[in-house]
């Protein structure tokens, strides 16, 4: 039997669970904040975390990327994007007022038109923006024109993730770094001088760390509703987007702070029946790693022995496996 054919713009009618598979060779695959931007770390257990939020940030920079921020595959979640001019769209597009009876119009529009709003839902029943003329006028200026609400409601998406968590426990390793240009003469601390030629050099270069981990490899589930892939009218052709993003989820987001992150399994496995034909744990429990503390390398999962269901297999009864990397 071949894979399923995820070419059709036809709503998905069957539930799907994914496995993926990724590993980072000295790297920080996801810094927190509020631990000077090290590795997020499960403190109780050691072993490294990736959220949900990072893995569907490169999702979306993938498919904005590949369909250049087009509709139907625009992307609302830009980086550095302002939400409420992009619900602000909706209201333009569809030539109405935001006036309360006209939300349900907006979210159906906000749903066909940007791909990470059908696949993962939104909220976006807040978020100010000023009304088209003002906005116009005030380009680039500081003064700012009447603004309104423009509710689009809110969506949940067929498509949840779970954070990614690493199969044996990381070790965060701190680097100190050497900055030897300056942004400013005095950032150092001391005066700049200047040399014979008469061009101002900084007194000193700055010291600086860059956290990140040896070797890490890291699983995250996923979970695919058909019903509320109805609602959300996600096709069989938004799946195929899905599944090309999470194949190639690294390959054109690369940067020295991630180091080396390469995507190395992913399992779909698809329910016959639309409600499904078995538990998820049970299905996505059927991909087993091995523990293996001090790996280096992928290599040495694999030589360790990773038990999972071959391509065109059923897991469980009802339950067919598919592996597309």
């Amino acid at each position: 039997m071949s894979r399923p054919d995820f070419s059709q713009p036809t709503v998905l009618d069957k539930r799907y669970e994914i496995v993926l598979l990724f590993d980072v060779r000295h790297g920080n695959p996801n810094g927190d904040p509020d631990a000077d931007n090290a590795p997020r770390v499960d403190p109780e257990t050691g072993h490294g975390l990736v959220t949900d939020v990072a893995i569907k940030r490169k999702i979306r920079n993938f498919v904005g990327l590949t369909r250049n921020f087009e509709s139907p595959n625009n992307i609302y979640v830009k980086e550095r994007g302002i939400l409420a001019n992009e619900q602000r769209s909706a209201y333009k597009a569809l030539g109405i007022e935001p006036d309360g009876k006209s939300v349900d119009a907006a979210r159906t529009w906000m749903c066909a038109n940007y791909f990470d709003v059908r696949t993962f839902g939104a909220v976006m029943t807040t978020g100010k923006a000023e009304i088209e003329a003002d906005a116009a006028i005030n380009t680039g200026k500081k003064a700012k024109g009447q603004t309104r609400l423009w509710n689009c409601g809110q969506v949940r998406g067929p498509v949840q993730f779970g954070f990614a968590t690493s199969i044996d426990p990381i070790t965060s390793i701190a680097h100190t770094i050497t900055r030897v240009a300056l942004t400013n003469p005095g950032d150092a601390g001391g005066e700049a001088v200047t040399d014979e030629s008469g061009e101002e050099k900084a007194a000193s270069g700055q010291m600086g760390r860059k956290h990140g981990v040896a070797y890490g490899l890291y699983r995250m589930h996923g979970f695919v509703s058909p019903f509320l892939a109805k609602q959300m009218q996600f096709t069989r052709h938004d799946m195929g987007t899905l599944l090309n993003a999470l194949t190639n989820l690294f390959d054109h987001d690369r940067s020295a702070t991630r180091g080396e992150m390469a995507v190395r399994g992913l399992w779909l496995f698809e329910h016959k029946d639309e409600l499904g034909n078995a538990p998820a744990h049970k299905v996505l429990d059927s991909v087993k790693l091995p523990s293996v503390p001090t790996a280096r390398s992928f290599a040495e999962y694999e030589a360790a022995g990773i038990t999972a269901p071959t391509e065109d297999t059923e897991a469980l009864p009802g339950v067919t496996a598919w592996r597309y990397v």
